[in-house]
This record gives C-alpha cells, sequence and structure tokens, in this order.
C-alpha cells in the first residue's frame, strides 16, 4: 500500500506553489479571457507535470524500465527536436492577417520597427543582471510581443528558461490594455493624445500587389537575416494562402482549425518546462521584470519616435500611433482607439493604428531573425 502515498511524501513547497500558478492562468484564460487557448492548456499542464510521479514526465518505474511522457514527448518533438509547432502556427497566423492597411499607407512600416526598441533594451539589461548572452537574447524577445516567435527563438537559442520566458509572453500579451496606456501617458500629454488625423481614404489594393508582397518580404527579409527564413517564410505563406482566392477552404482551416489545435498543444507542451525545480527561481522573477520592461519600453520607443517625425511633419501624427507598432495584433490597435475616444469623443484612429499594428507582425519577426543572426553568428 505504500505506493498508494508515496506520491504525497513528495510533494514539496515548490509543487505547490506550481499548482497555485496553474489555476492563475486558468483563471486568467476563463474568467478573465486573457488567450484563453493557450494560458488554460499551459495552466493545467503545469498542474500535470508538477505531480510527483508524473506520467506527463519520461519515468524509470522499478519493474517496469522507462515510461515516456505524452508532454515530455511533445516537448522534444515538436519544439526541441524542430521548431514545428511555433511555426506551424504561424501559417494560421499568417492567414488571418490583412496587409491591405498597410500596403496602402507603406509608410507605417516605420512604426512597426520603432516599436521594438524594448528587445534591445531588455537584451542590455538582461546581460547587465547576469545572464548569458544566449538567455538574454531570448529574454529580449519577449518585446516583440508575439509569443510563438518568443518560444521559437529561446528553443533555437537553446535557452535555459523556456517555460518563465513562454509565460512572460504571453502573460503580458494579455495584459496590452493595462500596459499601453499606462505607458504611453508617461511619455505623452493630453493634448498630444488629442491630435485627431484625416480619415483614411478607401483604397482598394491590387490583389496583385497582396500576392506579391509575402513573396517579396520573404526574400527580403530572408537575405538581411537568413536565420528568419522559417519565421517569416511560415508566416507569410499562410498570407500567401489567404490572398491567393484558389485556396479559401485551406486559409480557413489555417485560421481557425489549424491555429486552434497548434496553440492548444502548444501550451500544454510548454508546460513541459515548468517543472518546478527549474520554474522556482530568483532567475524566474528577474525574467517578469525584464518582460515588462520590454514591453513598456516598446510601447515608449514608438511613440517617442512618432514625436520625433512630428518635429519636420506640419500635418502631425498622434504619437499614440506609434506604440501601436508592436506585433500584438489586433489587440494594440484596439487599445489606441479606445484611449483615443476617451481623450476626445470624435477621434478615431483605428485604420491608422491597424496600419501600424500590422507593420509589427513583420517587424517582429524581422527584428527576432536579425537577433537570431547576430547571435548565432557571434557564439
Amino acid at each position: 500500500m505504500e505506493f498508494l502515498v508515496e506520491s504525497f511524501t513528495l510533494l514539496t513547497w515548490k509543487h505547490v506553489v506550481m499548482y497555485a500558478i496553474g489555476i492563475i492562468l486558468i483563471v486568467l484564460a476563463i474568467k478573465k479571457e486573457y488567450e484563453p487557448a493557450l494560458l488554460l492548456p499551459m495552466g493545467f499542464g503545469a498542474i500535470l507535470v508538477n505531480l510527483p510521479l508524473t506520467g506527463a514526465l519520461n519515468q524509470v518505474l522499478p519493474g517496469v524500465g522507462e515510461v515516456h511522457g505524452v508532454i515530455q514527448w511533445l516537448f522534444e518533438t515538436g519544439i526541441e527536436a524542430s521548431e514545428a509547432m511555433p511555426l506551424l502556427l504561424f501559417i494560421g497566423i499568417g492567414a488571418m492577417i490583412d496587409f491591405s492597411p498597410l500596403l496602402s499607407r507603406p509608410v507605417f512600416f516605420l512604426f512597426g520597427a520603432s516599436a521594438h526598441f524594448g528587445i534591445f533594451a531588455a537584451i542590455s539589461l538582461s546581460v547587465l543582471l547576469g545572464f548569458d548572452l544566449r538567455d538574454a537574447a531570448a529574454i529580449g524577445i519577449i518585446g516583440a510581443a508575439d509569443g510563438p516567435t518568443t518560444i521559437l527563438v529561446s528553443q533555437v537559442l537553446h535557452s535555459r528558461y523556456v517555460g518563465p520566458i513562454a509565460v512572460a509572453a504571453y502573460s503580458y500579451m494579455s495584459l496590452v490594455p493595462i500596459i499601453q496606456p499606462f505607458a504611453i501617458k508617461l511619455v505623452t500629454t493630453k493634448k498630444e493624445r488629442q491630435i485627431r488625423m484625416d480619415p483614411v481614404a478607401g483604397s482598394e489594393v491590387p490583389r496583385s500587389l497582396k500576392i506579391i508582397f509575402p513573396i517579396a518580404v520573404t526574400v527580403i527579409v530572408g537575405l538581411i537575416a537568413p536565420a528568419a527564413v522559417s519565421l517569416i517564410g511560415f508566416l507569410m505563406f499562410g498570407n500567401l494562402i489567404r490572398e491567393c482566392t484558389v485556396l479559401n477552404s485551406l486559409s480557413e482551416a489555417a485560421q481557425k482549425n489549424l491555429s486552434n489545435l497548434i496553440t492548444l498543444l502548444l501550451g500544454i507542451t510548454i508546460s513541459f518546462t515548468m517543472q518546478a525545480n527549474r520554474f522556482i527561481t530568483i532567475e524566474t522573477a528577474k525574467i517578469l521584470a525584464l518582460g515588462l520592461f520590454a514591453f513598456i519600453f516598446d510601447t515608449i520607443g514608438g511613440v517617442l519616435f512618432t514625436k520625433m517625425l512630428n518635429l519636420f511633419l506640419k500635418k502631425k501624427i498622434n504619437p499614440m500611433i506609434g506604440a501601436a507598432g508592436i506585433s500584438a495584433f489586433p489587440m494594440s490597435a484596439r487599445v489606441i482607439q479606445k484611449l483615443a475616444l476617451k481623450e476626445d469623443p470624435q477621434n478615431f484612429l483605428l485604420m491608422h493604428a491597424v496600419s501600424a499594428n500590422v507593420s509589427g507582425q513583420i517587424a517582429s519577426v524581422a527584428a527576432s531573425g536579425l537577433v537570431l543572426s547576430l547571435i548565432t553568428s557571434y557564439l
């Protein structure tokens, strides 16, 4: 009968803390609806992998031998060995994105680039706090505001902190409606937030341009940052499926079925890295703080860049548009519109913000690829 109580004797306070973290993630997913497709399986998985002698992980049992756990198998096969899960998710993400607002206003590419300053600021601060360069780079990518990209980069760089990094990335993505207004108000005045912009004139983007665009972006980014080819290639392939109009059923499947299934599997698979002895550390607390730092400085970088542009423009741009250049699409654009209406009920910035937000999708992948290229060549 001893085997019936053996698990109870192996419980530690760290296991209990991980159960609490798992429950918090589940509550955020269900009650607050923060990224439920990912936080719910991640929270439940955190409980599964922290049950003593859990069958979700590989175990060597007396008289039985090695028993393979499904979560560990999913992690080793779908993420560690091939990075397949995050990359497949990019196909679905690409199929969801309409680049038309950006193609009709190419100048908004600048906002996507400027709103990723937090990545490099967080990398620098991480190194100063004692993380080695690989881990620092992986932590900095939290500032990409793109969960799959963050997971992929941290795995490619063989970071020791994939779990905390993934939790920080998705948690802060969910908190964009709280983080961004705070950061924007730090560096803007009420008068600046009330700047009105001309309505977006309706302009139909030629179908040929929509088809050429994902191919051209893949080639250009691939030549500049070869390490980003898989990232940008799968994203743009998904968008090409959408825009070619001859694969509508596959486009819908990628947007819904593929994205939802991969997101669920990715969430529960990432929980492999949330084992108590790895997760409950001082480094995890530092990573959570650095992730918040990266998100705040992304927003501030985009806003300050827009304010700098306004020094040379006769027709001013509302500086909040710069904050929409992060990759959290379309959440960030909605946050900017809501904040604009709060300051001025007649101020409609949504389409401008969407253009900047779409550019952030490309910029996050390009910035991550650049970091990968720099780090791998240096090491």
